[in-house]
């Protein structure tokens, strides 16, 4: 019925309920965060965080690449292309991915293990496949918009990288790639992604899916911090020797 429509946000309301989201749940106030950037966390279970984001990061091209193949518009597909070499690299050793694995490495991981995904948790495959189901099947707006998370923490990557050089200083810089990239490529994502969620979800209806969208993945990655805290505990403080021997 007619009286039960939901009327169109201008870009200002719109944009408030987008970063309301990121107010209420983005893993940034996760405890395990906390104990990370606080420098609380034990070889083991940072390798344990390690190992689990692998399995997000390797799958952030298989989104990006749904997301395109649901968009007719090629001005937009121009745009949003970069990301999946952004991950995947346009040559060999290069990339986020390879990135990512350096980073494996450099935290005491094997390569080998870490691609094969001997430790990756139930909990954080489940969260995964969701968000990759989530961009094959919703509209490309509406996945677009559910990319919006980096909008919500902007420092939340000069942190973590300020705490590995404080905290973590057993992981050798070069293995730091990763997180050095994204103090600037965060920022350019989120920015691109949010000009597109708030001109192309242009009807009550792509604004609040484009809402809920986002809502799932701050939950998605909310999901995979808690099986991470459950698998391996956070905020012990690690020992030189626990350090050593781990």
């Amino acid at each position: 019925m007619e009286g039960n429509s939901q009327p169109l946000w201008d870009r200002e309301q719109f944009l408030a309920e987008l970063r309301s989201i990121g107010d209420r749940a983005y893993h940034d106030r996760h405890p395990f965060h906390g104990s990370m950037n606080a420098g609380r966390l034990t070889a083991a279970q940072l390798r344990g965080w390690v190992a689990n984001r692998f399995h997000y990061q390797r799958h952030i091209p298989i989104k990006d690449a749904a997301i395109l193949s649901n968009c007719p518009l090629p001005e937009v597909r121009r745009l949003w292309n970069h990301r999946i070499s952004d991950h995947d690299g346009a040559a060999e050793g290069e990339g986020g991915i390879e990135a990512w694995l350096r980073l494996s490495e450099a935290v005491g991981l094997t390569r080998g293990e870490v691609l094969d995904e001997r430790h990756v948790l139930p909990g954080v495959r489940f969260a995964v496949d969701a968000y990759v189901h989530l961009a094959r099947t919703a509209s490309w707006p509406v996945a677009v918009a559910s990319s919006l998370t980096e909008l919500f923490a902007p420092d939340l990557m000069a942190e973590r990288l300020l705490a590995f050089e404080q905290y973590y200083s057993w992981v050798p810089a070069s293995g730091l790639d990763y997180f050095r990239a994204r103090l600037t490529q965060a920022r350019t994502d989120s920015q691109e992604a949010l000009r597109l969620t708030l001109t192309y979800c242009s009807t009550p209806d792509l604004q609040r899916k484009a809402v809920a969208a986002l809502s799932l993945k701050c939950d998605m990655l909310w999901a995979m911090l808690d099986s991470i805290l459950a698998a391996y505990g956070a905020g012990q403080v690690a020992r030189e020797d626990e350090v050593l021997s781990a």
